[in-house]
């Protein structure tokens, strides 16, 4: 029988079959060709699941993070502080904690009557004190009454008169006047002078150690009496 003719019967007048001899290529079947060895590689592989990936992930996607965003609060928006020694009693304590925070003053200057933390030329730490006079303010002391452009004050806050007298001064731009609440007992504008606006870290906000004194700290702003 003619295989070539049979087949043909049963396709279209234009098709044609090709023998497997007849064929231009001849392919040897997958499983008859040769395997090539792989190449081998001493570089050691580190499982993608290892616990030094999972802990560096998480350090790089979360810690890392955390403790950037916990700097900049600390730059730029608050911090806390501990006070140390007694020269603002009775309205705070020495070993008491308190939030200070940062922004208010970016925007608007310091009012008589802010408690402020700030750094003072020839002191290594930092300084807690009340805003009394401000800017372009004359203040004076005169037998234990503090004026300010000659008005009186009156200080419902301080631990008693200041002894001494302190004379009329007038306070340059851009510079404040402050003092301790414990006037007989602090070192404040009295010995080293007004102090830059620049050099104020922050107002005092909140006191929140011990838990029985927490509390948000007022400005008690002094009035003319």
């Amino acid at each position: 029988m003619n295989i070539q003719g049979h087949r043909q019967n049963f396709l279209p007048p234009d098709a044609r079959i090709i023998l497997p001899e007849q064929q231009p290529q001849q392919y040897a079947p997958q499983m008859d060709a040769p395997l090539l060895p792989r190449p081998v590689s001493d570089r050691p592989v580190a499982p993608s699941g290892s616990l030094a990936g999972a802990v560096a992930r998480e350090m790089f996607g979360t810690i890392v993070p955390a403790l950037i965003i916990a700097v900049l609060i600390q730059v730029f928006l608050a911090q806390a502080t501990k006070v140390e020694g007694y020269s603002m009693e009775p309205t705070l304590y020495g070993h008491q904690r308190l939030i200070v925070e940062k922004l208010s003053y970016r925007f608007d200057l310091p009012k008589r009557g802010d408690i402020v933390v700030l750094r003072v030329d020839g002191f290594d730490e930092l300084l807690i004190k009340r805003v009394i006079g401000l800017p372009g303010d004359t203040l004076s002391i005169q037998n234990g009454i503090t004026s300010i452009n000659h008005e009186p004050l009156d200080e419902p806050y301080i631990n008693g008169p200041a002894r001494g007298n302190y004379p009329a001064t007038k306070i340059p731009d851009g510079y404040i006047f402050v003092m301790g609440d414990n006037r007989n007992n602090s070192n404040d504008s009295r010995s080293f002078g007004p102090v830059s606006i620049d050099h104020i870290v922050g107002h005092a906000w909140m006191r929140y150690w011990p838990l029985s004194d927490f509390k948000l700290i007022a400005s008690n702003e002094p009035y003319a009496k």
